[in-house]
C-alpha cells in the first residue's frame, strides 16, 4: 500500500486531531508517533531511515497516511518517494506552538524521560537532531518553525499541498481530499493541559524509567496536538 497522505506538520500543530479525522473519513490507517510508542520494535526501521537506509514501504505497510513525528521530519523524502500522495501541512501561531511544545513533548523533563527509554536513540536521530537539540531555545525554535513552513510551501506544488489549521474543521480538509464532509463533529484531541497531565503522570508513575507497558499506554493517549 502506498501512502495517499503525508502530514508535514510538526507535533503540537493538531496532528492527533488530523490522524483521527483522516481515519474517520475511511481513507485508511494513519501512522503517528503513537504507533511507535505502542510497538518499540518499530524504532529500528526509523533509526535505519535516519542513517540513510530507509525502507518506506516496510515502515508504512498497511497505512494510507502519516502525520506527526517522526514522519513529518522526512516530508521531502516521502513526497519524492510517493509522488501521488497529497501533502497536508498543519500550522498554528509559532509563539503558541513553542509554548505548547515546550510545556509538553519538548520539555526538559520529558526529554530526559525519553532518553532513558527504548525510544531514546530513535527520537534523538529522527526528531531532536533535526532541531539541533535546541528545543528549549525560543528564538531558535520559532525561526525553525517559520522557516520550515516557508520551505514546505515553496517546495511542494500548490495543487498538491494543503496548509491547514485544524480549527478550520472538515470543509477545507474534505475539499482537498475530494471526499464528502461527514455528519460528525471534527475531532479535538489532547489539549495542552491534557497532554501535560498525561506526561506528568506517566513520568511520576514510572520513576523516570519507561517500561514498554507504560509507553504503550501513553501511545494510546498521547498524540502530540
Amino acid at each position: 500500500m502506498a501512502l495517499d497522505i503525508i502530514g508535514a506538520g510538526m507535533g503540537r500543530t493538531g496532528t492527533a486531531s488530523l490522524k483521527v479525522a483522516i481515519e474517520a473519513l475511511d481513507i485508511g490507517r494513519c501512522y503517528h508517533m503513537s504507533e511507535i510508542l505502542q510497538d518499540p520494535g518499530k524504532t529500528a526501521d526509523w533509526i535505519d531511515a535516519a542513517d540513510g537506509d530507509a525502507d518506506w514501504d516496510r515502515i508504512f505497510e498497511g497505512y494510507a497516511a502519516t502525520v506527526d513525528n517522526p514522519g513529518c521530519n522526512y516530508w521531502k523524502q516521502l513526497a519524492d518517494y510517493y509522488p501521488q500522495a497529497k501533502i497536508i501541512l498543519t500550522v498554528r501561531n509559532a509563539d503558541r506552538w513553542f509554548d505548547s511544545a515546550n510545556e509538553t513533548i519538548h520539555s526538559v523533563e520529558f526529554a530526559q524521560f525519553i532518553k532513558n527509554s527504548p525510544f531514546g536513540e530513535m527520537v534523538q536521530k529522527t526528531v531532536w537532531d533535526m532541531m539541533a537539540n535546541r528545543m528549549q531555545d525560543r528564538g531558535y525554535m520559532i525561526d525553525f518553525f517559520e522557516s520550515r513552513t516557508r520551505e514546505i510551501i515553496d517546495t511542494i506544488e500548490a495543487d498538491r499541498l494543503l496548509v491547514y489549521q485544524v480549527a478550520d474543521g472538515w470543509q477545507p480538509l474534505c475539499e482537498f481530499l475530494d471526499v464528502p464532509v461527514p455528519d460528525i463533529e471534527f475531532p479535538r484531541i489532547n489539549s495542552r493541559d491534557e497532554t501535560k497531565a498525561l506526561l506528568s503522570n506517566l513520568i511520576a508513575a514510572s520513576g523516570e524509567q519507561l517500561s514498554d507497558e507504560a509507553m504503550s499506554a501513553a501511545g494510546r493517549e498521547l498524540h502530540g496536538d
